[in-house]
Parts: C-alpha cells; structure tokens; sequence
C-alpha cells in the first residue's frame, strides 16, 4: 500500500506491512536457495532517499541469505558483500522485511519479471580485489572486489525482524564508460564533489563503513511517526570529544553519612509520593555531595524497608538526583519502627559505605503516622550512635490521634526533644519550604549529639598499683585487663581518649589524654608500661591522676576514672575521692587479693554495687571487662534525652 501517514500497517501471512514516507517506495520478499562457497552477510542495512547514516542489526545467517537472494535478482552480488543502496539511484529506496515463517510462493510471486533474470545474480571473476582509498561518499555497489571480512559478522540468532534494501526497476543504474573515473561518475550523477571543509575525515569514515554504525532495535520505528523522526539518526557525530564535567568533592563542612527513610506506603498516593521524591532530589541538589563531604542514601519503607540508594552507590548530587527519580512505589503499611531496625542493623555497615568517621545522620518522612511501634527501635538506633529526624507531613488532628498506634511517637523516636531534631509540615504543598532548614540542621555536625556514645565520648584514666606486692607477672595480668578494656572503645582525640598512671609511694604519669590517638598505638603503649616496685598511697595517686589528667579534660567529655589495687593504702582515700568525683569524674574500685573493701567502697561512684569490684586473684580480672563496658554505657545512654 501507498505510504500515507495514517496508515498504521496490517499484518498477513506472517507479514507485517508498514506505511513507507514515499509513494515510489515499496517492498518486495523474496526466497532463494543459498549457493555454495559463498558468503552471506548477516548485517541487513537501511539507507533512506536522503543521505543518512546506517543503523544495522545482526540477524541469523538464514534470514541473511533470503534478503541476499532478494538483492541478487536484480544486481550483480559480490561474496561476503552487505547489502547496501546504490548512491546513483534517483528515486527512493525499497525496504526487505524478512521474517521467519513468510510463505516463499507469496514472496516470489510479488518479484517482476526483470528481477527474476538469473543473468544478474552472477559474480564476475574478472575483477580483482583491490584497496581503494576511503571516498568522501557512500561507498557504491559498482565497486568491483569483494568487500572486507569486517562486513560481514556471525552472532547468535535472535528474533525480531530487520530491514534491508533492493532496488526498485525504476532505480536502475546508468551505463558508464568503462574508463570513466570515481570523480565523473560521481560527477554525472550528483554534480561536484561536496566541499571537504564541512565534514572531518573521522566523520566521513563513519558514514561509509557500515560495522561503525549504531546498532538499536529495529521496532524503534513507528508507523504513525514520519520517517525521518522514527529513530534513524541523520546527524554526524562530533569528532572533538567533549571534556567531562568537574565533579565537586562535596562540602566538607558537611561531613555526614546521610540516610532518607521515605514512605512508601499505599496511604501517601502517587502524587505526594512524586512530591516526596522531588524533596529528596531538591535536598541532594542543595546539600552539595561528594566523598569528602556529605554522603546520601535512601530506603523506602512500606511492609518492609527496602534499600533503593546504599551510602556508596554515588558520590555527587547530580547522579543521586537521578536515581531518585527512577524510584517507584512499594506500598504497604508504613512500619517505621522496622525500618530503623534495618537502618540500624544492616544499613549503617562499613560493607553498606559507612566512613566511620562521619555521623550517621537517618532523616525518616512520615505521612500522618506510623503504623507500628518505634520506641524501642529507635532507642536501640540513638545509642548506636545514629542522629533520628523526624519530618511528619499532615500529622494527625484531634480527631485522628485516637488512631495513632503510639502516642507522641515523634518524642519517642528522635535523637533529642528540644524540637531541633522534628521538623513538622503542615501539607505536602510546603514540604519544599523543610528543604533548607533541614539541610542546615543535618550539616550542623556541633550538635548531632547522639553521634556521641558510651564508646566514643569519654576520658578514661587507669590508676594502676605497682607495689611491691603486685609482682611483675600479676602485673602483666592487670596491664591486659587495661587493655582488653581499652580495646572495647573508640580510640582518638576527637572519640575516647586514655591516660594511665603508675603508682606506689609516687606517682608516675605513664601517658596523657591525647598522647596515642590511635588504638593501636596506644594498646602498644600500655604493653609498654614498666613495673615500679614499692609502697601504697592509693590517695595520692587519686590526687595526681586529677592534677595531671582530668584538669586537661575536654568539656565535652565524659570522665572516667578506674583504680586498680590489691591492698590497703598508706594514706587516705576518702578525701581525694570525694574531691575528685565533684569534678565530674566517675570512679570504678576494683580490688584484688587483700584490698580493703571500705575503701573500695569510698573510692567507687555512688551506688557503690555498680562501680565496685573485687576478685581473689589476679587471674579473674578478665570477668569484669564486659561488666564495666555495659555500665559505663548504660549510664551514659539513661541521660535526660532534652
């Protein structure tokens, strides 16, 4: 049928018809029997009336042959040639659409008497190959020789259709004079030679060679489309690459591991779910990315919390963005309480992109509220060191809080109740308002403060007993306990940090806070520690560890103190201890052998079960190692949240 625009195709006999741009194109199918010793192509080409470059798709060897032998009725084919138009032919291209199944009498019955002369199909051995130099146009059919191994490609077979050309018998060549040159056949035919200055000679290679051309579906064109706008690419391709764009390293001012719990729930809609997710880019945008600065990732959460965006698959906005947009919903319920479970259990991991030393920063949005219970979770969340925000749009009214699975979940859930860690939205209209004055708040690392846990916010000071009655193997005893109690914190000037002192009758300042700012320097220093010999006056040794350590004690610390002893002291403890705990400092007694229980009793903290410890030998130190870590950080955690 005509090519008209508003034909939209038809399909018959295994044959799907298409309308073609122009009324003097058509196409023919045709089935011939493949010939020995030749080589047919399995790239089936398209050229349109007007200059453009080539799209190709490989196709089985079979359905090669059978648009080979189409070809071959009606010009002389060439071994291991592709298929291809001649330049000289005046009029519009034909199209071959092949497809496995067409019936062979049907196609062979459409062919005109001309292509049906066999004369044609011959090859003629008379020519021989010869390298010609690269055109500046299309490469024509006339040229004798057989073409170069790289048209012609084997892959496996796969479905689908693929064009390829013949000729119509209104395109047949004109006759030249045998000794006619490549610049007057040209020349009789199309004019002059185009001007070499508009087109490089990269450019001009990729329009002649076939095996360069892009190869994308054949399907891409439309019927109802113009042909010219259907896929097939008419533009060259710039021969000067391009230099790729600088990509910012982030803000490193902003230094946070960044985690967006959206919701995903059936509740939210498509529509708030699309505005949800343009907040999310806007925020990725405006908090300036990168892997010197902040880090962002996403998990939606509906019945279960998924990871769509993981810390370390992108490290600037523009590629954040971008995957933002390609999130789709979940739906389900909106289970927060599970999703900082997973947060907190898998999500913040050194395999997941967690850096260790940025804070983890969760950003959880909720539509109206959560539909199970959070407390607990979060909780568990805070004292892992992770800042809880929480952003409710379109919270419940009077009417709806009955509703509410927990009450004041907000409270319950974020890192601290003094209102800097919730941010409420009253539609979703104005979540784009939240943007900056979240991202300023999430940047403001001064006051993340559940970034500061029992493990990374501490002044620790071992007082150790090096008297004589200690002797040095116990003595080895008591320095691992130091260590294997040191080695549960997080070692450096800006987390934990350790000081030990010796003592007998004197006191000795084996190493300050700050000294060893790495854990494996300072667990080297500890083995290093000599044993003194002499005296106890456990007292003074109070008093030097507060005059020496806790007066150069960071603000922002919590200070710790541990006396380590196995007899009476010479002098008094009472006094120093007191003193020393209206400082601030927390006291741990712990007493081997022959120590005084009274006075482990004075030195320890209120209540004295708690920071009190005694063991008949050395020996047994190791048992109070895990007991010690689980106070220090039961205390730190049961501080007022506000």
């Amino acid at each position: 049928m005509v090519g008209q625009n508003i034909y939209k195709g038809s399909n018959s006999n295994g044959v799907r018809s298409l309308s073609l741009p122009k009324w003097r194109e058509s196409f023919t199918v045709s089935v011939g029997k493949p010939k020995k010793g030749v080589i047919y192509p399995s790239t089936l080409d398209y050229t349109a009336s007007r200059p453009t470059y080539v799209k190709t798709s490989s196709r089985h060897p079979y359905f090669a042959s059978v648009a080979a032998a189409a070809s071959s009725s009606l010009r002389r084919p060439e071994a291991g040639s592709a298929i291809r138009r001649q330049p000289i032919a005046p009029v519009g291209t034909a199209f071959n659409r092949v497809q496995p199944g067409a019936g062979a009498g049907a196609a062979a019955a459409a062919a005109t008497p001309a292509q049906r002369n066999p004369g044609t199909g011959q090859s003629n051995p008379a020519f021989p190959r010869r390298d010609w130099p690269p055109p500046a146009f299309a490469r024509p059919d006339w040229f004798p020789g057989a073409r170069r191994p790289a048209d012609v490609s084997y892959v496996a077979p796969d479905s689908g259709y693929a064009w390829s050309e013949v000729d119509t018998p209104e395109a047949t060549p004109r006759h030249y004079r045998p000794d006619m040159s490549e610049y007057e056949r040209w020349f009789y035919n199309f004019g002059p030679y185009p001007p070499r200055s508009t087109e490089s000679e990269g450019s001009r290679k990729q329009g002649v060679d076939a095996t360069h051309a892009r190869v994308e579906p054949v399907d891409s064109w439309r019927p109802e489309a113009p042909f010219y706008e259907s896929g097939y690419n008419n533009r060259e391709q710039d021969s000067i690459p391009r230099a790729p764009e600088p990509v910012s390293q982030g803000d490193p001012n902003c230094k946070v591991d960044l985690a967006f719990l959206m919701d995903g729930s059936w509740s939210i809609g498509k529509r708030r779910f699309k505005i949800q997710k343009d907040f999310l880019a806007e925020v990725a945008q405006v908090i300036n990315l990168g892997v010197a600065g902040p880090m962002m990732g996403v998990i939606q959460y509906g019945d279960d919390p998924v990871t769509e965006i993981s810390l370390k698959s992108f490290s600037n906005s523009r590629d954040v963005k971008a995957a933002v947009d390609k999130i789709a919903q979940k739906g389900g319920l909106s289970n927060v309480g599970k999703a900082l479970s997973f947060i907190n259990k898998q999500y913040f991991s050194d395999s997941n992109g967690n850096r260790g030393a940025a804070p983890n920063v969760a950003v959880v949005l909720v539509d109206g509220w959560p539909t199970d219970k959070v407390e607990e979770a979060s909780r568990l969340a805070r004292e892992s060191g992770i800042n809880i925000f929480f952003v409710t749009i379109e919270g419940p009214d009077e009417n709806e809080k009955q509703n509410v699975v927990e009450a004041n979940f907000v409270d319950k859930a974020v890192c601290r109740t003094n209102g800097f860690y919730s941010l409420p939205v009253t539609s979703w209209f104005a979540l784009r308002k939240a943007v900056q004055p979240l991202v300023k708040r999430v940047c403001d690392t001064a006051r993340l403060m559940c970034s500061k846990t029992c493990l990374n916010a501490n002044d620790i000071a071992f007082v150790i007993d090096g008297s004589s009655s200690v002797g040095t193997g116990n003595f080895r005893t008591v320095l691992q306990f130091v260590a294997n109690v040191t080695r549960e914190f997080e070692i450096s000037d800006t987390d934990t940090r350790v000081g030990a002192v010796q003592y007998t009758y004197e006191q000795r300042l084996e190493f300050a806070f700050g000294q060893h700012d790495n854990k494996a320097e300072l667990l080297n220093a500890i083995k290093r520690i000599n044993y003194w010999s002499g005296g106890t006056s456990t007292g003074a040794a109070i008093t030097f560890a507060a005059d020496q350590l806790f007066s150069k004690s960071k603000p922002n610390k919590r200070k710790i103190m541990i006396v380590i002893t196995d007899g009476r002291s010479y002098d008094d403890v009472r006094t120093p201890a007191l003193a020393i705990q209206r400082q601030g400092v927390i006291a741990y007694s712990i007493g081997i052998a022959w120590a005084a229980q009274d006075e482990l009793e004075y030195i320890a903290t209120d209540p004295d079960k708690e920071h009190s410890f005694f063991v008949d030998e050395f020996d047994s130190l190791y048992k109070f190692v895990p007991k010690i870590i689980n106070n220090i950080c039961q205390e730190f955690n049961s501080q007022p949240r506000n």
